[in-house]
């Protein structure tokens, strides 16, 4: 009997065509904004965002701060929802990132930001929601339709967005031309889903995920679809903080999923997942630099900051897979709702 398709299964196949759709369609609106940036040239960016939107925010303020040099850092929605704080925000830009650009609370941490002086700029993947209705600009991300509840194309989408937009206002050629690449690369690493990964986990009840850098976005992310779409406990360190205190509840066989971008954070993270896998964790990594951990496939694209992305994709291919293997619906986890709206 052949095993029905999910819908998350089809969209993490759509996000090729939904990132060749982005880099066809947004040219005019991503180098608009990268100019009034330019010209502005704020001295730090906020980010506005919840759930996987804050995982893109963290993708991107490592993205500014190593390609730019412009400091980012988050601001709770509630400092705009609920406390309604004035904010020194006049030369800096804010950035709220948001799928459906209509929970409350960034909409409102938004237009307080553009209130108090920032240019605000939305990605969404909704152009005429609420969100874009109160920022300066607003950056379509072209994921079309995600009906599944946990986020996938949406996720991609806006990183592919938000990092193209840091390469348009710091003109940096190299990473202009390897995010035109990405179409094929992400094609090929939705192949990849990690069947050595989904055995070692198996019935274990918790489990790591880590990165660093850039990378540790994607590790993030992959913690939180652990819980949406597999039940399953899972929590995100950066490899730098993994040893100080948490690494006392691994034990033989503990699951652990390191991420690693081909950067300078690599042999460092790479160190730590085999210190891990020495105390009998099963470690598994994204980099051929492990000697104790085990390697697992991974797509290279070239370029430092755009590895996380096809790492993300493959980690989306191998946990759709696992709850599928534990007879868990992953388009409509338990007690969650596509949208939530949060005050």
């Amino acid at each position: 009997m052949q095993q029905q398709i999910t819908r998350m299964r089809r969209e993490i196949d759509e996000i090729p065509v939904a990132v060749e759709r982005l880099l066809s369609r947004g040219q005019t609106d991503i180098e608009a904004v990268a100019s009034v940036a330019r010209e502005l040239d704020p001295t730090f960016v906020v980010t506005v965002a919840r759930g996987s939107s804050d995982h893109v925010c963290t993708y991107l303020k490592y993205a500014s701060e190593i390609l730019l040099g412009v400091p980012v850092a988050s601001v709770g929605p509630s400092i705009g929802s609920i406390y309604d704080s004035v904010l020194r925000m006049r030369q800096a830009m804010c950035l709220s990132v948001s799928q459906s650009g209509k929970s409350p609370d960034i909409v409102a941490m938004a237009r307080n930001a553009r209130r108090d002086g920032a240019l605000t700029v939305a990605l969404t993947n909704d152009a005429a929601s609420p969100l874009a209705e109160v920022s300066d600009h607003t950056i379509d991300i072209q994921a079309g339709p995600e009906l599944s509840v946990a986020a996938t194309k949406t996720f991609v989408t806006s990183a592919v967005a938000g990092l193209w937009l840091l390469a348009e206002w710091g003109q940096d050629a190299a990473l202009l031309a390897a995010l035109r690449d990405l179409p094929e690369q992400l094609d090929q690493a939705a192949r990849i889903d990690w069947p050595e990964v989904r055995d070692a986990i198996g019935a274990h009840p918790s489990l790591f995920t880590l990165g660093r850098g850039q990378a540790l976005a994607v590790s993030n992310e992959a913690a939180l679809k652990f819980k949406e779409t597999c039940q399953l406990h899972a929590e995100s360190y950066s490899s730098a903080e993994v040893l100080h205190g948490p690494v006392s509840i691994v034990e033989d066989g503990f699951p652990v999923l390191s991420f690693a971008a081909a950067d300078a954070a690599e042999p460092a993270l790479a160190e730590v997942a085999d210190a891990i896998s020495a105390k009998g964790a099963r470690v598994f990594a994204t980099t051929d630099r492990v000697t104790a951990a085990t390697r697992i496939p991974h797509v290279r694209t070239g370029h430092a900051l755009t590895d996380p992305l096809s790492l993300i994709v493959s980690f989306y291919a191998m946990v759709e897979a696992f709850a599928a293997s534990r007879g868990i619906d992953p388009d409509a986890p338990r007690h969650l709702n596509k949208v939530t709206e949060t005050v």
